[in-house]
């Protein structure tokens, strides 16, 4: 007689363990505790074995009855289904060590030994985190274009364009990952290229007209904030260094007697070691700062302990606090400030320029064979700058040409 989930329902516990029959083969073990599973008995090559579908009430009478049919099937063909089982078991583990999650981790393990800053590492997983909530769990080869850019939709349509392009491109390095551990065959991302929209270019905010200058000088020799504060902010246009590479600073890192600055490769956005020739005022500059390396080995520790660099915001927001909008001035615009008004005094050849701002030359032989060019020109160039800056603070009319390559004041 075939069961019922009534009488599924009721069946207790006895004294010993008991069985409930339902058809072809399947029925319910119930134990003297009240438990109750779902089995099936069948015979392969003349030998009885017995399968199991699960427990009730997690497993109900509908699906054990479909996993009994699916059984049948396998044995009518000739095929043992508990060796089927077993192989579904091992596909899915394999699946499982192959979905998208598992290959992004393994990316994620790979370019940090490799060398990305600790804050890239946390943007990396920020943005995988987005992708993984929605497709993480399913095998990287089997993912279409067209399950990925719907994941992606949802961020687009909240204004976040620039998020969902890095996401994009994230997304397709670690299918290229993946192509070349053997467990995926195409980027897929690759194939939404255009599918997105492109996000307009948006331009850190920055002065740069010489006059406007000059009142930021101004404005950050009265700057009356917490004295290491004031110090960064006096710095900044002199070194024009990214912001988070000031913010890293170590003492280890300079060399006064040489009145050099080098950053470490792995504190550098290229992850190639940047020099920078200090001049006679940021060696002053520096000078000022009231700790060492006893104190903290940081030249700008944080407020909140001396084992970590000050925050990303403390000079924007010191910039805020002096009246510069967000719009107006930023901690990076310090680059945009050096960069445009270096290049407007056709002085100085603008790869000693672009050398000194640690950009990258796009083209890698020309890269390889202009490397350390320009160092005696960038190290008078950063005098005649750090001259230049002292004229604009102090409100001094700059006529074109007035100084020469040396960094000295023609006669």
């Amino acid at each position: 007689m075939a069961l019922t989930a009534a009488g599924i329902k009721n069946a207790k516990g006895r004294a010993k363990p008991y069985k409930l029959t339902d058809s072809d083969g399947l029925f319910l073990y119930v134990t003297p505790t009240g438990g109750r599973y779902w089995r099936m008995n069948y015979r392969h090559l003349g030998k009885q074995r017995t399968l199991a579908f699960g427990v009730y009430p997690d497993t109900g009478l509908a699906d054990a009855r479909e996993q009994r049919d699916a059984a049948r099937k396998a044995l009518a063909r000739g095929d043992d289904p508990a060796e089927k089982i077993k192989r579904d078991r091992v596909a899915a583990t394999v699946a499982a060590a192959n979905s998208f999650k598992a290959v992004a981790d393994e990316w994620l393990v790979k370019v940090e030994r490799e060398g990305r800053s600790a804050v890239t590492m946390k943007k990396l997983r920020w943005l995988l985190d987005f992708i993984n909530a929605s497709i993480g769990k399913r095998p990287v080869a089997s993912i279409t274009a067209q399950e990925l850019l719907a994941t992606l939709r949802p961020m687009e349509s909240r204004g976040r364009y620039q998020t969902a392009k890095r996401l994009r491109s994230t997304c397709s390095q670690v299918f290229r990952y993946a192509i070349a551990t053997a467990r995926a065959e195409r980027d897929v991302a690759a194939d939404l290229r255009g599918a997105l929209i492109a996000p307009q270019p948006v331009h850190r905010a920055a002065i740069t007209t010489s006059h406007e200058v000059g009142g930021l000088l101004r404005a950050i020799e009265t700057f009356e904030g917490h004295p290491n504060t004031k110090v960064a902010l006096r710095l900044s246009p002199h070194v024009f260094v990214r912001p988070g590479e000031l913010r890293h600073a170590e003492w280890a890192d300079f060399d006064f007697e040489k009145a050099l600055w080098v950053i470490p490769p792995h504190k550098t956005k290229m992850r190639r070691p940047h020099s920078i020739p200090l001049s006679v005022q940021a060696l002053a500059i520096l000078g000022t700062i009231e700790h060492d390396t006893a104190y903290s080995r940081y030249l700008f520790p944080s407020l909140r302990s001396v084992e970590r660099p000050m925050s990303e915001n403390t000079v924007n927001a010191a910039l805020r606090r002096m009246g510069f909008m967000q719009d107006e001035m930023t901690g990076h615009g310090f680059r945009a400030m050096a960069a445009t008004l270096l290049n407007e005094m056709g002085l100085w050849h603008p790869d000693a320029i672009e050398r000194q701002l640690a950009h990258c030359d796009s083209n890698a032989v020309r890269r390889a064979y202009t490397r350390g060019e320009y160092w005696d020109e960038r190290v008078r160039m950063m005098q005649h700058w750090s001259d230049h800056l002292d004229l604009l603070r102090d409100g001094r009319t700059v006529i074109a040409g007035t100084f020469g390559k040396s960094g000295k004041k023609a006669a």
